[in-house]
């Protein structure tokens, strides 16, 4: 049994992860639905940095600082867009991105 075969079922968490939020993000018409893809994508990258971190030996702490990073960032971003969802929907009692053609520069 090779030491790194633990790694593929992490490997494939990962792509499966990020290929339900690329599909969340294409389909749904809704801006929390959208929200939701983003993060799901961005958790897929996170197993993948942590899963790295374990199994590589010259990839230890840097992952777990990378993962560290981007769950930051998604806070950041989780709290940007959702405020800017409240304030569409205050503005037009919907958060249908498709309804939001008047915002276009």
């Amino acid at each position: 049994m090779n030491e790194l075969d633990p790694l593929l079922g992490y490997l494939c968490l990962a792509a499966l992860l990020f290929t339900c939020g690329v599909v969340c993000m294409a389909t749904k018409r809704n801006a929390i639905g959208v929200l939701i893809g983003v993060e799901l994508v961005l958790n897929g990258a996170n197993v993948n940095f942590v899963a790295f971190s374990r199994y590589h030996p010259n990839f230890q702490v840097e992952g777990m600082i990378f993962a560290l990073f981007v769950i930051v960032m998604a806070a950041g971003e989780a709290a940007t867009a959702l405020a800017i969802v409240l304030n569409f929907y205050n503005n037009h009692s919907t958060v249908d991105v498709d309804s939001a053609d008047e915002l276009k520069g």
